[in-house]
């Protein structure tokens, strides 16, 4: 799929078939993730991959967002190391643009997938920190549930030229 394509098309999928993603397809959805940009080239970002229904049953549980997770079949964590990137600010832009490399990917071969937020809410923050059992220092930006598309979701056009200034306000 031509990457412009992929922008303009990707869509939030929150309905799912269940069936589960082979292994080289989550790969390529990572490896997307570590190719995004990052301050200082830092790559403070780390994923945690769910595939435990157990889990992703208290995920849908407890985040108000999260309740498509186990009819995914798989949610990953997206996590920044504030050690590594201790400008908090960054870690977290950094870890945005991972999961919007994510998100794209998932989309270009094929498979639905949706952000779900995390920070800076502190009681989603410790949902992740108690599920996924994170080392101090490791802070979880966002969750993205990913799977079989269960439904098929139009394109939007967004461009709003009253939101485009050039040179000043």
């Amino acid at each position: 799929m031509d990457v412009l394509e992929a922008i303009f098309t990707r869509r939030s999928i929150r309905k799912f078939t269940g069936e589960p993603l082979s292994q080289e397809e989550l790969e390529t959805v990572l490896k997307a993730g570590f190719s995004a940009p990052s301050a200082h080239n830092m790559q403070p970002w780390h994923f945690v991959v769910i595939k435990d229904a157990d889990k992703l049953e208290h995920i849908a549980e407890k985040h108000p967002y999260g309740k498509m997770a186990p009819q995914a079949g798989c949610a990953v964590i997206v996590c920044g190391d504030s050690e590594k990137q201790t400008a908090e600010g960054f870690l977290v832009a950094d870890c945005s643009a991972a999961m919007q490399n994510m998100l794209l990917a998932a989309h270009g071969i094929g498979l639905g997938a949706v952000w779900c937020g995390i920070y800076p809410q502190e009681d989603l923050m410790q949902l992740m920190i108690e599920t996924a059992k994170l080392p101090k220092g490791i802070i979880p930006v966002g969750m993205m549930v990913i799977g079989r598309k269960a439904q098929e979701r139009s394109q939007q056009d967004r461009y709003d030229s009253a939101k485009v200034h050039f040179g000043q306000w």
